[in-house]
């Protein structure tokens, strides 16, 4: 969904808002909460970070395998564009790997839901948890967190059930997972099915739903201050199967263990509930609760916020981590394909400010932030911000242009994409045109095609359209 809301402020290639306004008190020391510490028992994070790589080994090392083999030119890691291992590839990765072709499969399931590999199109890349994976226990615990976030997609739900059933049980879960961990030891499956129950009976009561199955008519109208059928709790029958296929689940990635009739969780499945327990605590100090996501995850959550609000959550994230950590999140998050995360994460970067400044310089050879990072600089040294474009090469202003159409297509409308072309530097839509063709955007060929389509007058939407054409095929 797109927001009704337009964003100029933050889609146009000068941004409006003056350096003045950037907030100046990231430099002074922040007051934060003292660190809560975990219960008693559970592992040092270093101990954590060796079990979290001892369970993730097999997808470490096929991530691995497809970082050399499936490189652009090299081959191809997908045959729908839906990251499904092609049949080919995986027989190849067995081969090389000595696995089956069905361990291959799973263990790049676990890769990419662990954010070992990111697949674009046909093509896959290793993630940035990877690079970092023999160096950075934090990195291996979030990709390992990561999977158990995703546990109801690692392990396919069982068939012949209401999908509206299976998704109570997954968003009833993490109150039976916190029970597990309060326990602090084995529990019966049969108290966890009635926990279940019971959560998933409030859940359907609060959309004042009938349970699923059928259901008896009452003989008579209920007496005042008796149950409707609304409240009804859910059968046992129903829930069972579907409390044995998510403890299973939970059991594939390493969460807890189960078997004769109960369940435990591991050391990592208690450590990352109760991590996220205390998640749920710190978030009330965040404007818009993003405080303890990922810097992806809360650049999104801040797209649809307006400036100050963004603002004002900006320095909530900042606030919870140490500045360092927070600008190395902030610009991996901004190489990744979304466009608006990109002019987002420089948006959170002069929030930081000074202590940013060796970061953001770092990154200048790398063609995909550096006109982001001139700009930051520019307005870092105290240019003017409706000036700042001056720092960059014609290429460059016309690679960032290209950059910020492809986050207008995705997250706009299309009369904010019909503005943009205002904001380009070459005065004539033709001599745009020629230059967005040889400065190799990755995103050219979509921008200039929602570009045509967008554009009301036909004989513009034409030229357009043969200049995508002419890119997609390598004419000129």
């Amino acid at each position: 969904m797109t927001s009704r809301i337009p964003r100029d402020s933050r889609l146009r290639l000068v941004r409006p808002r003056p350096l003045a306004a950037a907030p100046r008190a990231m430099n002074q020391r922040r007051s934060r909460r003292p660190a809560p510490r975990p219960p008693e028992g559970t592992p040092a994070p270093a101990e954590l970070a060796g079990m979290a790589r001892s369970r993730l080994a097999g997808a470490a090392r096929v991530a691995r395998w497809a970082d050399a083999a499936l490189r652009p030119g090299k081959g191809n890691a997908t045959s729908d564009g839906k990251a499904t291992l092609a049949d080919a590839t995986a027989e190849w990765a067995a081969r090389e790997l000595g696995l089956t072709v069905s361990q291959v499969c799973a263990e790049w399931d676990t890769a990419r839901l662990a954010g070992l590999v990111e697949v674009h199109g046909d093509s896959a890349r290793p993630g940035w948890r990877l690079r970092a994976w023999d160096r950075d226990d934090t990195a291996v615990l979030r990709g390992w967190v990561a999977l158990f976030d995703a546990w109801s997609l690692a392990h396919p739900e069982p068939a012949g059930h209401e999908p509206a059933a299976v998704a109570e049980v997954v968003s009833a879960m993490p109150q039976v997972l916190s029970f597990l961990q309060l326990s602090a030891g084995p529990v019966p499956v049969e108290q966890l099915l009635d926990l279940l129950q019971q959560r998933v009976g409030e859940l359907r009561t609060e959309r004042c739903e009938i349970p699923y199955g059928p259901q008896r008519e009452p003989a008579s109208p209920p007496a005042p201050g008796t149950a409707s059928p609304a409240d009804a709790e859910p059968e046992d029958a129903e829930l069972a199967p579907l409390l044995d296929w998510a403890l299973h689940a939970l059991a594939s990635v390493g969460a807890l263990t189960y078997g004769a009739g109960q369940a435990t969780l591991t050391p990592l499945g208690s450590w990352a509930v109760w991590v996220k327990l205390e998640q749920i605590c710190v978030a009330a100090q965040s404007p818009a609760g993003n405080i303890e996501a990922a810097a992806e995850d809360m650049l999104r959550g801040c797209a649809q916020l307006r400036p100050n609000a963004a603002r004002a959550e900006y320095r909530a994230w900042l606030a919870a981590r140490p500045v360092g950590s927070a600008v190395t999140e902030l610009l991996d998050a901004a190489r990744g394909e979304d466009a608006l995360l990109r002019g987002l994460a420089f948006e959170a970067l002069r929030v930081v400010g000074a202590p940013a400044e060796p970061d953001v310089r770092a990154v200048l050879d790398e063609s995909t932030l550096r006109p982001y990072a001139l700009l930051w600089l520019a307005e870092h040294d105290g240019a003017d911000p409706e000036d700042a474009h001056e720092v960059l090469t014609r290429e460059e202003a016309t690679w960032l242009w290209v950059d910020t159409a492809a986050a207008v297509a995705d997250h706009g409308e299309a009369p904010l994409l019909v503005r943009h072309l205002e904001s380009a530097v070459q005065p004539t839509v033709p001599a745009l045109l020629d230059e967005v063709r040889a400065v190799g955007h990755p995103r050219t060929v979509q921008v200039l095609v929602a570009l045509a389509a967008a554009h009301p007058d036909p004989a513009l939407a034409k030229a357009v359209r043969r200049a995508a054409f002419q890119v997609h095929t390598g004419g000129s």
